[in-house]
């Protein structure tokens, strides 16, 4: 019920929103909210039952006769990630019914969003590896349609394709990682995998693979430069997007995957580097930034290096810390992008170097920037602080790397909580600047996500059992892999990461005193750069688009004789090369016994074939190719193959009089006039693929006769597919969807021949330009001039 509640019924429901919402207008955003909260509602009627390790499985068949079952796993873990999208997505669904009013593509883009959400719940509640595939890849296609939902603009256009690219190539990863992971435990499910993976030899293949997953979907240096792009998206996308859903899915790969592969320097080192790395990227491009979701986006970049950094360090303290930043950062994340939503709304704009003193105008979002803002700052007793008192306490030892690792949370932490300050004062403080509108509140329906965030931000500090007893401790317990110590909410001024919270805030001021100063420095420095990852991206897209049409004009030039040519030499090569190099050429030329008859059908096929090199008109030409099929025909037949047989009679048939039509109607001359040497090397072309399929046959024929394929199909061709003919029993039942796609592709190559020849007639029947009558030109009364 909990699984059908968080998965069908978004996509459900996904497919009928664009009506609901034609029926009922915003209201259908309602209903879309309705739906996230039973989810959410589902995942905290389980959640007691949810205990350290304990878990709930859920299977059913799904390609029973390959034994592979859709399988969901409720643990602690899922438990946390699953009722944050659902939770944040109802609030989010809510805000969207009033920010997009009036759209005409709401119910589209709600539509996408509902089937996002879904995507995403099955993400994290996946136990089978292909379906944690499955709907990694569907988040990757449903954030291309929300990123370029605004389709009309180039750069949402491009945002969205950079998107799927990037997040589509660690899709490819995980695949393949999934498939090792078979290979290695036998099974498909990921909670029947025991224990570490790291004796195997193919462990490091398997923990690039499994990282490059994730980078790419947690955009971590130096996938990360799409990530920011995506803000060309609606706020509720971003808003959603930046977290709890799919930013996150890397971030989750990497805690589900650690009991498996973690515990090793490779994985914690990486995980260290690259999070390291992405952290001080991301709060040193925040900096950059005057638009107020693109500051939020270089934090989300910098967040996920945080969580990436503290799942490489992967001790106990560190794996609480992350489960508490991660609820901490999903709250006021969320709220904060929509508080820069409420702003746009409200003043008409995000630049925060022109916005201030809306304190006054815009009161309730003030406190939501503030409730925001204080948790992303790490204000005590707010959630955020303790995540931040975790993760410190985490890397205080007397060990160089320890050290160098804290040194980077702080510098990291300290940036973000400068951005913090911008974002939740800069705005709403000093005197009221003109804005392109009258700065005015935002409705209550965008009000009340940005407003219980931070609420619930603030209320779950005060809430020990909800905050650690089911959103921290079991999640822990599950990565670990053993049950974990709860970590008590307490206040110890005199710890030592209690101090190195005061020297985070003390960095946290300084930055922001000097933000301007600094934004201006970085700025000219990229200027003069002149390069980014971004820029990188470009050259290495456009340049394999470029290779590629080189490739396709070199190779598809579209003269037909030469493709034809390739082909058959191509078909010589491959029947040929493998007798001769594998000593399988036949050595002697097989028996032939023959009666009269027999051989008479022998002579018309050799008549028809020389007919048809040497008609001197096509038409005569196609009618000799029709008799020496009907001749190999009928040797099908008078060998005991009537199947095959009638098959071949339709063929033929069927050719020579599609052919013969099809020549009544294009402009061809009726003979076919080639020079000398043309014949020549046509000649030789065809000689040599003949000879060689020849040779090819007749060493099959001197092997043994496998007839187990043979009898299969005589045996199940009746009773199983209700079909006495062989041969079409098995084009139309056995290899049905090889056909389908054989005869999608001539149909579809058809209609695009149909377009081609309506478009040539009317180009034939249009009247020349110069016989176009002129336009009449009307006066200003309407009447003609």
């Amino acid at each position: 019920m909990t699984v059908a509640a968080c998965i069908v019924l978004p996509f459900v429901t996904a497919a009928l929103l664009p009506l609901l919402h034609r029926l009922l207008g915003d209201y259908a955003g309602w209903i879309a909210a309705l739906v996230a909260a039973t989810g959410f509602v589902a995942l905290l009627a389980v959640a007691p039952g949810i205990h350290g390790s304990e878990s709930m499985a859920v299977a059913m068949p799904w390609v029973p006769s390959w034994g592979i079952e859709l399988s969901f796993l409720i643990d602690g873990l899922s438990l946390t990630f699953a009722l944050a999208i659902s939770g944040i997505g109802a609030l989010i669904f809510l805000y969207a019914s009033r920010y997009l009013h009036g759209h005409h593509h709401q119910g589209r883009f709600l539509a996408f969003l509902m089937a996002f959400m879904g995507a995403m719940q099955g993400v994290v509640l996946a136990d089978s590896l292909l379906a944690l595939y499955l709907f990694w890849e569907l988040t990757s296609v449903t954030s291309f349609l929300l990123i370029g939902f605004d389709h009309t603009r180039p750069a949402a256009r491009r945002a969205a394709v950079q998107a799927l690219v990037v997040t589509g190539l660690g899709g490819l990863a995980l695949l393949a990682a999934g498939v090792v992971m078979h290979q290695l435990g036998g099974q498909w499910e990921l909670s029947g995998v025991a224990g570490p993976l790291a004796d195997s030899a193919l462990y490091p293949l398997l923990v690039g693979l499994v990282l490059l997953a994730a980078f790419t979907k947690s955009a971590q240096v130096p996938f990360h430069f799409w990530l920011p792009n995506a803000m060309e998206a609606p706020t509720p996308v971003s808003a959603y997007l930046h977290s709890a859903t799919m930013v996150q899915a890397g971030v989750y790969l990497v805690l589900r995957m650690t009991p498996h592969l973690g515990g090793e320097p490779l994985w914690n080192t990486t995980l260290m580097l690259f999070g390291g790395a992405t952290l001080l990227w991301g709060a040193v491009a925040a900096i950059k930034q005057t638009d107020l979701k693109q500051l939020l986006a270089q934090t989300t970049l910098a967040s996920l290096g945080l969580l990436m950094l503290l799942a490489g360090i992967g001790t106990e303290l560190a794996i609480t810390g992350a489960m508490l930043y991660f609820v901490a950062h999903a709250l006021y994340k969320a709220g904060l992008f929509l508080v820069a939503g409420a702003i746009d709304h409200g003043a008409g704009t995000r630049d925060v170097t022109v916005l201030g003193g809306l304190r006054d105008p815009m009161t309730l979002t003030f406190i939501a920037a503030l409730l925001g803002g204080a948790a992303m700052l790490g204000l005590p007793p707010l959630a955020g602080f303790f995540a931040k008192e975790e993760m410190y306490a985490a890397l205080v030892s007397a060990s160089w790397g320890d050290a160098l690792a804290l040194a980077v949370l702080v510098a990291g932490n300290g940036v973000l909580g400068a951005v913090a300050l911008v974002v939740a004062l800069k705005p709403f403080l000093g005197q009221l600047q003109p804005t392109p509108i009258a700065p005015h509140e935002a409705p209550p329906t965008m009000l009340a996500g940005p407003l219980l965030l931070g609420l619930t931000g603030a209320a779950l500090a005060f809430a020990p059992d909800v905050l650690l007893g089911i959103l921290v401790a079991p999640a822990t317990a599950v990565i670990l892999g053993e049950a974990a110590h709860a970590p008590y909410l307490s206040l110890n001024f005199l710890s030592p990461a209690f101090l190195l919270s005061l020297l985070t805030w003390a960095v946290a001021a300084l930055v922001w005193h000097r933000f301007d100063a600094l934004r201006v420095r970085l700025v000219e420095f990229d200027r003069r750069l002149g390069w980014s990852f971004d820029k990188g991206f470009d050259a290495l897209y456009f340049g394999l688009v470029n290779l590629a049409d080189q490739v396709t004009r070199l190779l598809h030039h579209g003269r037909l004789e030469f493709y034809l040519l390739v082909a058959f030499v191509g078909l010589g090569l491959a029947a040929l090369v493998p007798l001769l190099v594998m000593g399988g050429m036949p050595g002697r030329w097989p028996e032939v016994d023959l009666t009269f008859y027999e051989w008479g059908v022998v002579l018309i096929a050799l008549i028809g074939l020389l007919t048809v090199v040497a008609a001197r008109t096509r038409l005569f030409a196609i009618l000799a190719l029709g008799v020496q099929g009907v001749a190999v025909a009928t040797l099908f037949l008078l060998f005991g193959a009537p199947d095959l047989s009638f098959t071949q009679f339709m063929v033929e048939i069927l050719s020579v009089v599609i052919l013969a039509l099809v020549m009544t109607r294009l402009n061809l001359e009726p003979t076919d006039k080639r020079p000398l040497e043309d014949w020549a090397r046509d000649g030789a072309v065809a000689l040599f693929a003949g000879s060689a399929v020849t040779m090819l046959l007749f060493a099959v024929l001197e092997g043994s006769l496998d007839p187990r394929l043979s009898d299969f199909f005589n045996a199940y061709s009746a009773p199983v597919a209700h079909g006495h003919n062989v041969v079409n029993v098995i084009l139309v039942d056995f290899r049905g969807l090889d056909t389908l796609g054989e005869i999608s592709v001539v149909m579809t190559a058809g209609i695009a021949v149909l377009a081609l020849i309506r478009g040539a007639r009317r180009l034939r029947s249009a009247p020349p330009a110069a016989d176009k009558p002129a336009p009449r030109r009307r006066t200003r009364k309407g009447a003609s001039a």
